[in-house]
């Protein structure tokens, strides 16, 4: 077995891959750019190796830095993780050349299926059912618009080298198909150093499904079930889970041949994965194999027992799989919400800064479940403009799937992040939402089921109200201190009320309080009682509550006369007064926002790559301003209305943070 294993690779997945290393007793080397000297995978490691400046095509992507590093540490195999170098066949090449293990699979596979053109011919070779499509190479844009059109609108613009979402667009018209290759091809030549585009039909209402496939270079290969990926946002996972509600054990076992023949066909060796776009009708398409690690992999970890990552390195090191196909169960069920510092209420655009407070869920048993977080991040550390936005990945795991959904629920609720827009608020309130209970959910969700964005969540009457009677007993437990504080005022002893009003959401609920040693009861003003308990305390963060009977937790900040609660994807004001003070407080104006309707603001940090407009322009509705690129990806800012342009404040190459004005209007 190795001594020592470098991971050429940062956040999360670095961290990931140390822990199975330092379980099997081998050493790791981390490397990192100037952004990241302070990371959490930087410390792990039992050595790090310095690699240049932040941007990944001057460091992480940098194969001579990269091989200097193993030269340095004397690494004996090359962990990729996801992105980055993972399905380069020339890093591979290299490591071979140098005599060092590359824990991947061979480069003639990573030729043959990292490329998306070539392993559709390799997949329609093979007899695996394929989506239609273009498959040579596109050299423009009007080729781009000509092509899409032979194939039927919607179309799917895709770069050969992509993943992750990246170099990726839907074009549903012309012009969308024209602005969209510009994009794909952009960001996929700064992502992966490739900027090479093909087209394909965009299948309405998919399911997205993909089979883990596992195999050693003894001619073994297994699957190990499947993963359910189709809560996507821009073509971007958000939330897995295994195994999907959707399949039946027969569709379930010929897409898992399907997927491991076709590895054998290219001679893979190591963990990989076939993905499936699957119809209602439980038809399934061969859409690419991506022969790494995926973001996704603790799901079927949870519900398998095999640690891929192990299971990788002993491949990479020549043994043969210990693993039969007979030895694969489905053990209970798991779920995964990928945590992105995006701010689900601007658009989900990412969101860059310090992690002021970052306190996940503790690991282990909670409550019938088990919650696994894997993260690259700690308290206090930054966010970088330069990577990836995810921040962590939260998985949980139960007997059943509404077991595991609800570990989740209060898992998401005791996560603690604050610094950056995140969208926690986003991934709990999915976990809520009927369609996903159901399991009747593709890959449209996000788009159909938020329309207008994500706007915060608007609990029912029930869930108000156990919120409204928490709010109440913390509020006394805050007056009780405040009272011990002050003492006596012209000897007379300040005393705590038994009255309320408790107001949240629009709705107010007058209501008495009457407490005893083991928590409060909370009688609303029809006489309905509910029953509080609890250990919260004035300062914490984080409320532990059970009301009625149940588990309620809450994110709680102080604010006047109440707290700010974050809740099951709600976030509210609750105020606590007594009935004079609110009163006196219905009569109080509202506090509107100042009009911005006549500018255009930076939606996030980021960098203008151009700016297409200049002043006096008229501009109508839906027309292109200017193009944003924060975290890798472009983002295009269109006018919301017809106006004419009267100044512009940012020029193409200028560096702009969240509401900075990019232009104004008449």
């Amino acid at each position: 077995m190795f001594d020592k294993i470098l991971i050429a690779n940062r956040g999360e997945i670095a961290c990931r891959v140390i822990k199975t290393a330092r379980k099997m007793g081998i050493k790791t080397v981390a490397v990192y750019s100037d952004a990241d000297k302070n990371a959490l995978h930087v410390e792990m490691a039992d050595e790090a190796v310095y690699i240049g400046p932040p941007p990944a095509n001057q460091s992480y992507i940098v194969i001579d830095k990269i091989m200097d590093a193993i030269k340095q540490t004397g690494a004996q195999a090359v962990h990729p993780g996801y992105g980055f170098l993972s399905e380069n066949p020339k890093f591979a090449e290299a490591l071979e050349a140098a005599g060092v293990a590359f824990i991947g699979p061979p480069k003639g596979a990573i030729e043959a299926m990292g490329d998306k053109i070539t392993s559709k011919k390799i997949a329609q070779d093979a007899e695996v059912s394929t989506v239609p499509g273009y498959m040579g190479l596109i050299e423009d844009a009007d080729e781009a618009v000509k092509i899409s059109n032979e194939i039927g609108y919607p179309v799917m613009i895709k770069a050969s080298a992509g993943g992750g979402g990246k170099g990726m667009r839907i074009a549903w018209n012309d012009q969308e198909a024209r602005e969209g290759f510009q994009s794909s091809k952009n960001e996929a030549a700064n992502s992966f150093g490739d900027d090479r585009i093909f087209i394909e039909k965009f299948v309405t209402q998919p399911r997205h499904i993909e089979i883990q496939v596992l195999c050693d270079a003894h001619g073994n290969g297994i699957w190990l079930n499947e993963r359910e990926c189709s809560i996507q946002r821009r073509n971007q996972k958000v939330v897995e889970e295994a195994p999907s509600p959707f399949l039946d054990e027969a569709t379930r076992k010929a897409m898992g041949d399907q997927s491991v023949a076709l590895a054998k066909a290219v001679g893979y060796a190591s963990a990989g994965t076939v993905e499936f776009i699957v119809d209602g009708d439980k038809n399934f398409y061969f859409l690419e194999m991506n022969t790494r690690l995926q973001v996704e992999h603790p799901v079927t970890e949870l519900i398998t027992g095999v640690d891929l990552v192990e299971q990788m390195i002993r491949v990479a090191n020549g043994e043969p799989l210990s693993i039969t196909q007979d030895d694969v169960k489905i053990n209970g069920w798991a779920i995964e919400n990928r945590l992105y510092a995006e701010d689900p209420y601007r658009g989900f655009l990412p969101s860059i800064g310090r992690l002021t407070r970052y306190r996940p869920p503790a690991e282990g048993e909670l409550g019938e479940g088990i919650v696994r977080n894997d993260t690259g991040v700690y308290e206090g550390g930054e966010i970088s403009m330069y990577y990836d936005p995810m921040i962590a990945k939260l998985c949980t795991w139960g007997e059943t799937r509404e077991a595991a959904i609800e570990v989740m629920r209060n898992a998401l609720d005791s996560f603690e992040v604050e610094g950056i827009g995140h969208n926690l608020p986003f991934v709990a309130a999915v976990m809520d939402h009927p369609k996903f209970i159901s399991g009747d959910m593709t890959t449209a969700f996000i788009e159909e089921e938020y329309p207008e964005g994500f706007e915060g969540v608007d609990l029912g009457e029930d869930a108000l109200r156990r919120i409204a009677a928490a709010a109440a007993a913390m509020n006394r437990v805050a007056e009780i201190r405040r009272a011990r504080i002050s003492g006596t005022i012209n000897n007379h002893e300040r005393r705590v009320g038994e009255d309320w009003v408790v107001s949240a959401a629009g709705q107010s609920w007058p209501l008495s309080i009457a407490a005893d040693k083991d928590g409060s009861d909370v009688t609303f003003e029809d006489g309905a009682s509910l029953r509080v308990e609890g250990d919260w305390t004035p300062g914490d963060s984080l409320a532990r509550m059970t009301v009625d009977g149940g588990p309620l937790v809450l994110k709680v900040d102080k604010i006047t006369h109440g707290f700010r609660i974050r809740s099951r994807g709600a976030d509210m004001k609750v105020t606590v007064r007594s009935p004079r003070q609110a009163e006196l407080a219905a009569l109080m104006p509202e506090k509107l926002p100042p009009d911005t309707s006549k500018m255009l603001l930076c939606p996030m940090p980021g960098l203008i790559v151009k700016v297409d407009v200049e002043v006096g322009d008229e501009v109508q509705e839906g027309q292109a301003l200017c193009t944003v690129e924060a975290m890798k990806m472009e983002n295009i800012l269109r006018a919301e209305k017809s106006g004419k342009v009267s100044k512009i404040n940012a020029a193409a190459g200028d560096s702009l943070a969240v509401d900075d004005v990019i232009m104004e209007f008449e």
